[in-house]
């Protein structure tokens, strides 16, 4: 069983990383919040090269889609952070124009 310490680090880290998403993806420019899913997406290659070759090219194609797939969670997550977050900006934008035009 995991110690406690280790438990408590994993989450951490992960509530860290999404609240650094978070801070991220209300910037002004729409980058900054695309930094961490690049980072977790060019992860996920580097976790598909590291596939050994088996003996055959079915084995190692079915390998490939399953590590990509799985690996990419953490960005698909990331990603409907980013766009949950710049959704509400572009809301709040339409309508403080609609509110200055009402003016």
């Amino acid at each position: 069983m995991l110690p406690i310490r280790n438990i408590t680090f994993f989450l951490v880290f992960i509530v860290g990383g999404i609240i650094l998403q978070i801070f991220l993806s209300k910037r002004e420019s729409k980058w900054p919040g695309l930094v961490l899913p690049i980072i977790s997406f060019i992860f996920s290659l580097i976790f598909i090269l590291n596939i050994a070759g088996l003996e055959s090219i079915i084995q190692v194609i079915a390998l490939s889609i399953i590590t990509l797939l799985l690996t990419n969670i953490p960005t698909v997550i990331l990603l409907a952070i980013y766009f949950s977050c710049r959704e509400k900006i572009r809301r709040t934008s339409e309508i403080n124009k609609m509110n200055i035009q009402d003016l």
